[in-house]
């Protein structure tokens, strides 16, 4: 039995498949067994025996069973394994072990070889998984494909020429080099992070708002959920939008993680340390932002490693925002269906504003707001207690004045994440402040005890539940992180109470 290797789907991540070879005497026939589609495996049966007849090859009179294992974890589909099959056909005599070659490539009548719509991310996948080193492809797509990192890539048109290639393997070279990331990082406990210095949107044009502004720069920090409310025009959408940009340095693997979510979201990825903003509209159906029934990935596991910005975040379905507890806690989202239950990564930073009313003019000093209280307070009931104590940072936005001025750029308090960022990882720590376990929060929240005096009296004055307590801990550790601060001092959590919800 000869093998090699290809790859499909299983929820987001790529699964490694053994592609098997048999042949054993009986009626002469053509099988691909192991959990295969139906529809996609009589489909590459006829693609596959066209391309062999196509170039001369003879089928022996012998029955040929293909083998997708593992066979019963997970369906396997996609035309992408058409010429691994086609290759272990043609092989058969030869005994060389290929069990270490992933091959990759739909199969045209001819033989000619061709991409797939799923190629792209699966390869993203399996290189951030460290799974794959080297890959036969179509030649079509090595462009593309040649930007992801430490996989040797080898191109063939035709699945004659993949022939020739496998029967003088040790003359084979890669088509292209193994491409690098090259952007500005550092170095900490042998991790490379990678940073951009270009700032398409800059807080220098947000004048005012210094509350806000330094809100913004703690959540961006420590990757704090933020809500944002203010009259309409205050600057909420602006600060929002300007957050992507300050964001903490990227590893390669969240590197690789955000090409491959843009591949799946059907966008050319750019392999640059810039995280993901995704900013579904109110009126969105919960599979659109959740995820489909059909397994499609929704805008909330598109956010993962970036920013889910929810603007005028009342107007949203009750559904979606209650849906939205489970990953905002556990920094994933489970969808369940009959005969699949896929998970998700959302590590993501949640920014959400909102105005003070219906009509928006509440906290506004010329305009009258035309709401009742009534109106007002069934505005502010559609976010429900347990969702907004998934909300780190409380900001209530200062209204527009002509006095006001700009201060920080986004160049100045991306500096400051950055140092906020080499301070937390110097220390050994793994996680972002806002996303901390509560065996790390023991660990790295480390109060003096003044800090300790503080938090006891904020616990016994507002009766404080254990999850804003960690919330407090784990926002005030940012605050200290910014000024470079072993220790939790009074001041950082007198600070981080100030953000909390009246």
């Amino acid at each position: 039995m000869t093998k090699l290797l290809c790859a499909t789907y299983e929820g987001l991540d790529a699964k490694k498949v053994d592609v098997e070879l048999t042949l054993t005497k009986g009626l002469p026939s053509f099988s691909i067994v192991g959990s295969a589609n139906a529809l996609h495996a009589s489909g590459s049966i006829e693609r596959i025996k066209s391309a062999l007849l196509s170039n001369e090859y003879k089928f022996p009179p012998k029955r040929i069973t293909i083998n997708l294992a593992p066979s019963d974890d997970f369906k396997k589909s996609g035309s992408q394994f058409d010429l691994s099959i086609a290759l272990l056909i043609s092989l058969e005599k030869i005994e060389e072990d290929f069990s270490s070659w992933f091959v990759f490539g739909e199969l045209g009548l001819d033989g000619s070889v061709k991409e797939n719509t799923q190629l792209y991310p699966l390869l993203l996948s399996l290189a951030n998984q460290k799974l794959i080193t080297k890959a036969v492809v179509p030649k079509e797509a090595l462009a593309k494909l040649s930007k992801i990192p430490n996989i040797e890539l080898y191109g063939v048109e035709t699945l004659k020429e993949a022939k020739e290639m496998f029967e003088n393997l040790s003359q084979s070279l890669p088509s292209v080099a193994e491409a690098s990331i090259d952007f500005p990082s550092y170095e900490i406990a042998q991790q490379k992070y990678y940073y951009m210095k270009e700032y398409d949107e800059d807080f220098i044009d947000v004048k005012g708002q210094e509350v806000a502004k330094r809100a913004a720069l703690i959540a961006a920090a420590g990757f704090h959920n933020i809500l944002l409310e203010g009259s309409p025009g205050c600057g909420k959408s602006m600060i929002a939008q300007r957050l992507r940009y300050i964001l903490p340095p990227m590893t390669i693997s969240e590197i690789l993680d955000v090409a491959k979510l843009d591949a799946l979201n059907m966008k050319e990825p750019i392999f640059a340390p810039r995280r993901p903003m995704l900013s579904p509209h109110c009126s969105s159906t919960p599979a659109s932002v959740l995820g489909g029934g059909n397994g499609k990935i929704g805008e909330v596991g598109l956010a993962h490693n970036g920013i889910l910005f929810f603007d005028e975040i009342p107007h949203f379905s009750s559904k979606i925002l209650e849906s939205l507890r489970e990953p905002l806690q556990e920094n994933k989202i489970r969808i369940g269906r009959i005969n699949q239950r896929i998970s998700y990564p959302t590590s993501f930073l949640f920014v959400a504003a909102m105005n003070p009313c219906p009509c928006g003019n509440l906290l506004d000093e010329h305009k009258e707001c035309r709401c009742n209280e009534l109106e007002i307070q069934r505005y502010k009931n559609r976010l429900s207690e347990p969702f907004l104590d998934r909300i780190d940072l409380n900001v209530v936005m200062q209204n527009v004045s002509s006095s006001d001025k700009p201060s920080l750029s986004s160049k100045e308090m991306h500096k400051k994440v950055v140092q906020a960022h080499i301070f937390a990882k110097q220390r050994g720590q793994e996680s972002f402040n806002g996303k901390m376990s509560d065996s790390e929060i023991a660990q790295y929240c480390v109060m003096d005890d003044n800090a300790k005096a503080v938090l006891e009296m904020a616990i016994n004055r507002f009766a404080l539940s254990f999850r804003s307590i960690k919330k407090l801990q784990k926002v005030a550790r940012t605050i200290a992180d910014l000024e470079e601060s072993e220790m939790i001092q009074k001041s950082h959590l007198l600070e981080a109470l100030s953000y909390r919800r009246r």
